[in-house]
């Protein structure tokens, strides 16, 4: 990965409202996702956490192309592929895959394990040498399952064997962008570790770039290299992986972090416990977003809304008042290199 590389994927203003309607009268609209900027250069991972309902899901539906954006742009590639047309799409749809969040319901009842992986090869009139059948064989070791179980359905499955389905099918045409929806939340500790190195195997080995959606902020650590982080459908603050851990800014991010558990100490030392619920994407607060929730609140924050500014580094945050400080990185291997492997036993892997 190259810090100087054109970027892969480039969204602008991405938004998405989801309209409310009282019979043929509209009522209103869902704010889900309210103007994003961001990156993905090849060989990259970006991570997008925050707490459920932020929009992050709805995002990365929107990256694929599986949901059609109210406003703004995507570009892949180097081609604006925001409202492209069907036939236009498939050609990148090769490269351009996802991974989804409920394996159970992204796979065909009907369907054996063999159809479903081999589906994105046939659509696409794609032979690899040995065949079909030998390919597909190849994907389900790859991923830890047995080639023996080709023949098998989904309901034969547990939810995290669902779940490599899931990614062996996404790898099928050896695609440069996977967009991972909580790709390891159905797994237990030790496959996580083991997932998320194969992940990171397949990223080095094939130049692969990720949009890694997930709210373990301790697997985001391991494996991405730079993370954004989401409230209320739009990105509070985004930067280096290292940045964001050790250096946060933004109240919000300082209070994701402090809801990590830390097996040093006992109790709920330094946690930021968050008062009042999330406000509702119907009708988000005037100026910003987290004011209702946040402890440096001023007036200034419900009459003008934060733009998302550099504040140094790669680092850029939403917020009138930043924090300022650092966070001590944590010992072991969460304060590896991404490059590192991932100790299948770490605590910090663990939800």
């Amino acid at each position: 990965m190259s810090g100087d590389a054109e970027p892969l994927l480039r969204v602008r203003g991405l938004t998405k409202h989801f309209p409310v309607r009282d019979g043929f009268r509209s009522t209103g609209a869902v704010r889900a996702v309210d103007g994003l900027d961001f990156d993905v250069r090849p060989g990259e991972t970006l991570g997008l956490v925050g707490e459920s309902g932020c929009g992050k899901t709805t995002t990365g539906r929107m990256l694929v192309r599986l949901l059609e954006p109210t406003a703004g742009t995507i570009e892949f590639a180097g081609r604006d592929i925001t409202h492209a047309r069907r036939g236009a799409l498939r050609p990148l749809r090769q490269d351009l895959q996802i991974i989804f969040q409920d394996p159970y319901a992204s796979l065909n009842p009907r369907h054996t394990v063999g159809r479903i992986v081999a589906m994105p090869l046939q659509v696409n009139g794609i032979t690899p040498p040995g065949g079909v059948k030998k390919r597909v064989q190849e994907l389900l070791e790859l991923v830890g399952l047995n080639p023996e179980h080709y023949n098998r359905y989904p309901h034969e499955f547990s939810g995290g064997q669902r779940q490599r389905i899931g990614i062996a099918r996404a790898l099928a045409l050896q695609p440069k962008l996977i967009v991972a929806d909580e790709p390891v939340s159905a797994l237990d500790v030790s496959i996580q570790a083991q997932v998320i190195n194969l992940l990171r195997d397949l990223q080095r080995d094939l130049d692969l770039a990720f949009v890694f959606i997930a709210h373990d902020l301790a697997v985001v650590r391991h494996f991405c290299h730079r993370v954004a982080v989401m409230y209320l459908g739009k990105i509070v603050e985004i930067g280096d992986r290292d940045d964001i851990y050790q250096r946060p800014q933004h109240p919000y991010t300082r209070a994701l972090l402090s809801a990590i558990p830390d097996v040093t100490t006992l109790g709920p030392a330094g946690r930021i416990r968050l008062t009042g619920d999330v406000p509702t994407p119907l009708n988000p607060p005037s100026g910003c977003r987290f004011r209702t929730r946040c402890w440096k609140a001023q007036d200034r924050c419900a009459t003008e809304e934060p733009a998302l500014v550099p504040r140094g580094g790669n680092q850029a945050t939403a917020c009138h008042f930043p924090e300022t400080g650092t966070i001590s990185p944590d010992p072991g291997p969460a304060g590896e290199s991404s490059a590192g492997p991932v100790d299948a036993t770490a605590a910090e892997v663990s939800k």
